[in-house]
């Protein structure tokens, strides 16, 4: 948080006030001058300053009191300090008191000692600064939307939203791409219980998880006997789903031969078990995902044009990464601090605002589910109500100024512990994009899905 603040200065005399400004503006505070309270309290409805310094007498019938109490009433987070001649000190305490309806933050008794008052200043500004942003931050929780689930304030969110609510009512097949971590099985979910299916079952497979070997079976089944260790008959994903939704994550590592058979499927809701010459129809709602760039799949034959057609057939719903819609890191915040709690049992009320400056300033390679991991982290070590900077990871809590020069000192670590670093740093460099992490990295997406899954890093 910056401790630079915007402060009046109320002085009738102006040599007086003018050497106040001086003062302050050396401590790099922005500073308006004026010369009686009428002009000071018009000043404060034009622009609510952090902190007002005023005279007590200012020479006529508006006095420091009148300022103090209409500066608060304006804007309550304001802080004013007094400045009283020797022998006044009662009339100071008394604004002072906890009782008092209109407090005060300080007094200062003339003459005026320059290094007291920009020390007063200055912490004057830090509580005014962070009641503010307290205040902001409020506002904006507030006003967020929130939809199965789904938080945000930004436009970019609201307009995936608006779109998810008007497919969810209809039968299409719908595709949902977006970088890793941006909430894509959440937005399945969303459509799924929003939809004429809500109550049936919600199946997901992850295409990049499975084994092309297995990938075929475990969607559609197998007869006994189909190929070695299958014992016993099994129905697939697509049955278990009859009359449900089943959602396809990571569709884009699906290999080309599987994917032929799930068009077929997708076109006329027939499935043939592995080892089975006996069709069977289900009635199954598709949704998919991925992180790729299917377009560019399609190019270089890696992915059946007809089925990138197939999906596309009622658009896609783009999720923005996080790192596109600053604005809802707060109330992603917050929220996840409420579900924290809920979860361990803790009662934290919030995150400070340097903590959040922190957090919007972090690039989030891993996207919502990297801030919801870090915050949950977070939880379960701070020792306060309120998250804080010393409760950040090591990553987060480095200034986001500091740029490292020259490669990192790899010694003493382990082999294990310099591949995550580098999948680290790679995954980060293309902004979460796993297919070009693994080009690269010059291994395959389902290498370097195995390695994040190893690793911790999904």
């Amino acid at each position: 948080m910056s401790d630079r603040a915007f402060v009046l200065v109320v002085e009738d005399e102006i040599a007086h006030g003018e050497a106040i400004v001086d003062a302050l503006q050396r401590s790099q505070h922005a500073c308006h001058l004026v010369s009686d309270g009428t002009a000071a309290i018009q000043s404060i409805q034009q622009r609510p300053p952090d902190v007002v310094v005023t005279d007590y007498k200012l020479g006529g019938e508006i006095n420091g009191i009148d300022v103090l109490r209409a500066a608060k009433e304006i804007r309550p987070e304001t802080e004013v300090i007094l400045i009283t001649a020797y022998g006044s000190e009662t009339l100071a305490r008394e604004v002072l008191s906890q009782d008092s309806p209109y407090r005060a933050f300080d007094y200062l008794i003339k003459p005026i000692d320059i290094d007291v008052l920009r020390e007063k200043v200055g912490r004057a500004a830090q509580r005014a600064i962070a009641a503010r942003e307290a205040r902001l931050l409020r506002e904006q929780v507030d006003k967020a939307f929130e939809f199965s689930g789904i938080m945000g304030t930004s436009e970019a969110i609201l307009r995936e939203v608006k779109r998810l609510k008007k497919l969810a009512r209809s039968k299409a097949t719908v595709l949902i791409a977006g970088e890793t971590g941006t909430g894509k099985e959440l937005f399945a979910q969303a459509i799924h219980e929003n939809s004429p299916r809500a109550g049936k079952p919600f199946k997901v497979l992850n295409c990049a998880a499975v084994s092309e070997t297995l990938l075929e079976s475990e969607l559609f089944g197998h007869v006994k006997g189909a190929f070695t260790g299958a014992v016993v008959d099994r129905k697939g994903l697509v049955a278990a789903t009859d009359a449900g939704t089943l959602f396809l994550d990571e569709i884009g590592d699906m290999p080309l031969p599987m994917q032929a058979k799930l068009l077929r499927t997708l076109e006329t809701g027939e499935v043939l078990r592995v080892g089975s010459n006996d069709v069977q129809h289900f009635d199954v709602r598709f949704l998919a995902a991925t992180n790729h760039d299917l377009s560019e799949l399609v190019r270089t034959g890696a992915f059946r044009e007809d089925l990138f057609y197939r999906l596309h057939a009622n658009g896609a719903i783009r999720l923005p990464p996080l790192r596109e819609r600053r604005e809802d890191i707060p109330v992603l915040v917050h929220h996840f601090i409420e579900l924290a709690n809920k979860e361990n049992g803790t009662h934290f009320t919030g995150a400070s605002s340097e903590v959040i400056r922190k957090f919007m300033n972090h690039p989030w390679p891993g996207n919502v589910r990297e801030l919801r991991n870090v915050v949950n982290r977070m939880c379960l070590e701070a020792e306060g109500l309120v998250l804080e900077v010393q409760d950040l990871p090591d990553s987060l809590r480095a200034s986001t100024d500091i740029v490292r020069v020259g490669p990192p000192n790899l010694a003493g670590m382990t082999m294990a512990d310099v591949e995550k670093l580098h999948i680290m740093n790679t995954l980060r460099l293309f902004g979460g994009n796993r297919e070009k992490t693994a080009k690269a990295l010059g291994i395959g997406a389902r290498t370097l899905y195995r390695k994040l899954r190893d690793y911790g890093l999904r």
